[in-house]
């Protein structure tokens, strides 16, 4: 986990510190925090990251690859993920290359993006500053990923991210590097629940109660972005808590996953993995800002109006 500031993430006043519990009497409305979060592989990136550069490196042909690490963990009974990371550095190993945590930093620079990414926080942010200008609305972008953050530190996009959630490894003085953090299908929720109370530190316990009133972002205040079934427990947890979800899928590649999804309500609209200001992803993103931006006017006014009621 690393924590991300970037300025140009930021569209209004609030604050970027790791929020606390408030007390009962706060001195203004403070629900003005908007979330988008995201998964890498198949949602910002074609492809699995590993795919890029650490495969060709050690000579492994990607789908092959990915085959014997599913094949291993159900003969295995095994994590998926544990199997992979465990792989790769298998096969490193056989073919006589040694990667440490620099090497898997430098790959990132490898990583395709789909078309728009790069340009697309400063995109949205132009807009909500456009509705949101004077209310002190707060843009932040997260990442949640099954893949490396050692890779995603190598790519274009890691400092536009608030915080970034990925597995990870451990390196010591060892030739084989062994899982440090290691974030499933279902373990990404535990990271939403993170980002909506505030504690981003993972060495913070997030299982204590906190009333709604104090956490800081509400799920309403966020849209999941995603593109397949490993996603789903990450919308549906968004989605129940009333935030929302947007599945993508690769451009001109079948959609039927994303029309899956939005058939059993698993997101609130699909389109392809477009990024660029004015497509479909875009204009369907920006219509759920809008209603959140709509709902954070709401919820302040009514708060205004409750300070006032004795």
């Amino acid at each position: 986990m690393v924590a991300r500031n970037s300025g140009s993430e930021e569209t209004g006043g609030a604050p970027r510190a790791r929020a606390k519990k408030r007390g009962p009497s706060k001195a203004s409305f403070d629900k003005k925090t908007i979330a988008l979060v995201y998964d890498f592989d198949g949602t910002l990136s074609p492809r699995p990251m590993q795919d890029y550069a650490f495969l060709p490196q050690i000579g492994q042909d990607a789908r092959a690859f990915w085959k014997e690490s599913n094949r291993l963990a159900k003969e295995q009974g095994a994590d998926a993920l544990i199997t992979y990371m465990h792989l790769l550095y298998k096969k490193a190993s056989e073919a006589g290359v040694r990667i440490d945590r620099k090497d898997l930093v430098a790959q990132g620079r490898n990583v395709e993006l789909y078309p728009g990414v790069e340009k697309w926080f400063d995109a949205i942010g132009d807009y909500i500053k456009l509705r949101a200008e004077t209310h002190g609305v707060a843009l932040r972008h997260y990442l949640i990923s099954s893949g490396l953050t050692e890779i995603i530190e190598g790519t274009r996009i890691y400092k536009r991210f608030h915080n970034v959630f990925a597995s990870e490894y451990w390196f010591e003085a060892y030739d084989l590097p062994y899982p440090k953090r290691v974030i499933t299908d279902t373990g990404k929720t535990q990271y939403l629940f993170r980002i909506n109370k505030g504690i981003e530190d993972l060495g913070d316990n997030i299982n204590q109660h906190m009333p709604e009133d104090a956490r800081p972002i509400p799920f309403a205040n966020m849209i999941y972005f995603g593109d397949g079934d490993t996603d789903v427990p990450s919308m549906a947890v968004t989605r129940k808590n009333g935030g929302h979800a947007v599945a993508v899928y690769s451009p001109g590649k079948a959609r039927s996953k994303c029309v899956d999804l939005f058939k059993a309500g698993r997101c609130d609209f699909f389109a392809p993995a477009d990024y660029r200001r004015g497509s479909e992803l875009f204009k369907r993103t920006c219509l759920l800002i809008d209603r959140i931006l709509a709902d954070i006017r709401v919820q302040e006014e009514m708060w205004r109006l409750g300070r006032g009621v004795k």
